[in-house]
């Protein structure tokens, strides 16, 4: 067999040398996205997993960080098994997961709910403008995420959502309750 340069792939007599698009994978992490999206205000916190005490230590840093003055945080989460409510009481002792608990008006969204794209729009932005090359380590992805978010929170980009309650009872009219008028003669 011949020696070939790095990445690529053997091939038949007559056919051009093709290179491999393999990359080297050098470590994953885990991006939670917190979103004001009227405010244009976000929160982007980079931990090296995605667990249930992970989720909660981003929900106690919303809390007492983020806004401590809060009397009721509304908080709108996706699917995600690590995202819910018993991540508190794993993560915490029973008193400290209450207090946190009450804080947080939870609101799950269906998975194909329409107002989870406001989440994936900004996700999708920070992907395109942060995200979109390899990086090389942990440290370089929280610098530059970092540098990403202040950029974004100083030009306040708001989302600006436009499916209003009238479009979603167009276009959802499967999840709503059919009323039907009554003859009161």
């Amino acid at each position: 067999m011949h020696d070939l340069p790095c990445g690529s792939l053997p091939v038949e007599p007559g056919q051009a040398l093709r290179q491999d698009d393999a990359y080297e994978r050098r470590g994953v992490a885990n991006l939670f996205l917190a979103i004001e999206p009227l405010r244009g205000w976000r929160k982007v916190r980079v931990t090296e997993r995605r667990t249930r005490c992970d989720f909660a230590e981003q929900l106690r840093l919303l809390s007492d960080e983020e806004y401590p003055q809060a009397e009721r945080i509304v908080l709108v989460v996706d699917n995600v098994n690590t995202h819910g409510p018993g991540a508190l009481d794993e993560a915490f002792e029973p008193e400290e997961a209450h207090r946190l608990a009450a804080r947080f008006e939870w609101h799950d969204t269906p998975e194909h709910g329409s107002w989870r794209n406001i989440a994936e729009c900004e996700r999708s932005v920070l992907q395109r403008q942060c995200l979109d090359r390899p990086i090389p380590d942990i440290s370089t992805l929280k610098r530059d995420v970092s540098a990403w978010e202040e950029r974004r929170n100083k030009a306040c980009s708001k989302i600006i959502w436009h499916f209003t309650t009238a479009d979603a009872r167009i276009n959802l009219r499967r999840l709503y309750p059919v009323v039907k008028e009554q003859n009161l003669t």
